[in-house]
């Protein structure tokens, strides 16, 4: 939590005391700031859903016991889209038409999050995403066209253009493709298209896989014939331990290293096939090694709310979110959409990882990580804060 804004609330906290003390009508006694918050909470992807649900709620304790914002509470107002379009659209009509939320945060899938974006806009309620990376959500905000959505993630264009060009620095030119067929992984190759020519780059076989499909060894004995020096995987985290053991059994492993997104960096992925993930490079948003003050403090505070649970990525992206949506609501002193959008579109918030700003599309200028597995562990090897060029789409 940036330190202007936590010193803010305990001094309107101790305003709140005084006039409770004098019996005179006091903010907290307000109704509470409703966020819903929709993302896959049954189903596959239901333990992301999981992360974000609890970073969500550490993060409204957190504003909520710093006596809130304006000392009114945060209250979190959960939604399962099952991580698909239309699950997740009927969840945003509820928070919408029955819960009557004042703002959403979602969806942790892209394709969910595309679905949202029209029915926020006309009912001109804010939505901040904090965990979908398909580049089509700001291609199409700010001012692209949907006013009330921003996005608080890294971009997939920024992540494909930073893994490839460190790929190629490292003598890796030619790529198997191997992502999952959704949104988010058709939307990364595509943008790894665009950049492919000015980096040298030679994608030598294209393939796409199904959520809860556990064979790959047919395609991995391609890849292994095609002449590649690494595979390009933007894919989920359940998926890439079976991947990388089956790289082991077809002699992949220590020969073409994984390059993209996966939760590679992920203990329990490289635990489950170490050789197979060595040198795997990968562009994080953020992971639970990174070192600094804020982020170790944050990592403490969720295992400690968790019983020892580790953190992910969407536990800390939502954790974030949520702060710089209450700053942004403060400093515009009102939860009218339209003055947050202006408090959003000009707000300096200064998170763990750094400044984050909002561009023209409401997308967020932040730190991404560039980290390789060396020796079984996450080495971060620097970090990025790419600029998105719209006009070269």
């Amino acid at each position: 939590m940036n330190t202007t804004f936590a010193y803010r609330h305990m001094a309107r906290a101790s305003v709140l005391a005084i006039c409770a003390a004098l019996a005179l009508p006091a903010f907290a006694e307000e109704a509470p700031i409703k966020i819903g918050l929709v993302s896959p909470n049954s189903g596959a992807n239901a333990r992301y859903g999981t992360f974000a649900q609890r970073g969500a709620e550490l993060a409204a304790k957190e504003i909520n016991d710093a006596g809130g914002i304006d000392g009114r509470k945060v209250e979190i107002i959960p939604a399962d889209s099952v991580c698909t379009p239309v699950e997740g659209v009927s969840a945003t009509q509820r928070l919408l038409n029955q819960d009557k939320v004042d703002f959403i945060i979602g969806d942790i899938c892209s394709s969910v999050t595309l679905a949202m974006q029209p029915l926020v806009e006309e009912a001109k309620v804010v939505l901040v995403n904090a965990a979908s990376s398909n580049p089509q959500i700001t291609y199409k905000a700010g001012v692209g066209g949907y006013k009330y959505s921003f996005r608080n993630y890294p971009t997939d264009e920024i992540r494909a253009l930073s893994v490839a060009k460190y790929a190629t620095e490292k003598g890796l030119k030619k790529f198997a493709v191997l992502s999952v067929d959704s949104d988010y992984g058709r939307g990364a190759i595509d943008f790894t298209k665009k950049y492919i020519a000015d980096l040298g780059v030679e994608l030598v076989s294209e393939d796409y896989y199904k959520e809860g499909e556990v064979d790959f060894r047919a395609v991995l004995t391609k890849i292994r014939t095609s002449g590649a020096d690494a595979i390009l995987m933007y894919g989920l985290a359940d998926t890439t331990p079976i991947v990388a053991r089956q790289m082991i059994e077809t002699g992949l492993a220590g020969k073409l290293p994984l390059i993209g997104n996966g939760e590679f960096s992920a203990a329990a992925t490289i635990e489950a096939a170490p050789k197979a993930m060595e040198n795997a490079i990968e562009a994080a948003a953020w992971l639970p090694a990174y070192d600094s003050e804020g982020s170790k403090a944050f990592v403490s505070t969720y295992e400690a709310a968790y019983d020892g649970e580790e953190p992910n990525n969407h536990a800390y992206g939502h954790w974030e979110t949520v702060h710089l949506l209450a700053q942004a609501i403060d400093e515009a002193d009102s939860t009218d959409s339209d003055a947050v959008v202006a408090a959003l579109e000009k707000v300096k918030f200064e998170g763990p990882m750094g400044e984050i700003t909002f561009d023209d599309h409401h997308q967020a200028i932040r730190p991404m990580l560039l980290l390789e597995i060396k020796d079984s562990a996450p080495v971060v090897t620097g970090s990025v804060a790419g600029v998105v060029d719209y006009t070269a789409n």
